[in-house]
């Protein structure tokens, strides 16, 4: 991989990294059972996609 690749491919992980911490941060903070539960899968799903593309390289 070219070093561009692999910048893109880094920047990608730290945006993952990026939307499963603030998942994560609302999901403590709110209140609402149903909206906890979202967040809370989503901070999954982006676990899930960041482990996808860290195992490709």
């Amino acid at each position: 991989m070219s070093p561009k690749e692999l910048n893109y491919i880094e920047d990608a992980l730290g945006h993952e990294n990026f939307l499963k911490t603030q998942c994560q941060e609302a999901a403590q903070n709110l209140q609402d059972p149903e909206l906890r539960a979202c967040a809370q899968q989503l901070q999954q799903k982006h676990q899930q996609i960041f482990d996808n593309i860290y195992n490709l390289v």
